[in-house]
């Protein structure tokens, strides 16, 4: 099963979108840090509203998101930084540890996650843009 992150979701939204729609999971769960992260970039209140219903009505990981998962995102983070990779976003750690927890891979755009799979269990698979 796929957890879809944040850049994947921002590209299926952008006009004109890089994504084939036809290449879009159907399958796919969310986790709280990327329902607020697509959310908080709509400027539009009515694209807002429908994006909102859509996030919502995907099945959520890790809800309510405990001490352990953000120990979890601490570790991943701090290991990254030790082996030599940066990674530019906190939260891009907090959604790897939701996704090793419940077994699942991230289908991304973002760098992040790539440096995480090469540190850790996380799984990932680069969607490609056209």
């Amino acid at each position: 099963m796929l957890l879809v992150d944040t850049s994947v979701w921002i590209e299926l939204f952008r006009r004109p979108s890089r994504i084939a729609p036809e290449a879009f999971p159907l399958d796919d769960v969310t986790c709280l840090p990327i329902v607020q992260e697509v959310l908080q970039g709509f400027r539009d209140e009515h694209a807002f509203r429908i994006a909102r219903e859509a996030m919502f009505a995907l099945p959520i990981v890790q809800s309510p998101m405990e001490r352990p998962v953000f120990e979890d995102a601490v570790q991943l983070y701090r290991t990254a930084r030790r082996r030599g990779f940066t990674v530019r976003s906190s939260v891009d750690c907090l959604i790897a540890a939701c996704a090793i927890r419940h077994g699942l891979t991230v289908l991304h755009t973002d760098r992040d996650y790539t440096s995480l799979s090469r540190i850790s269990p996380l799984r990932t698979q680069a969607l490609p843009l056209r």
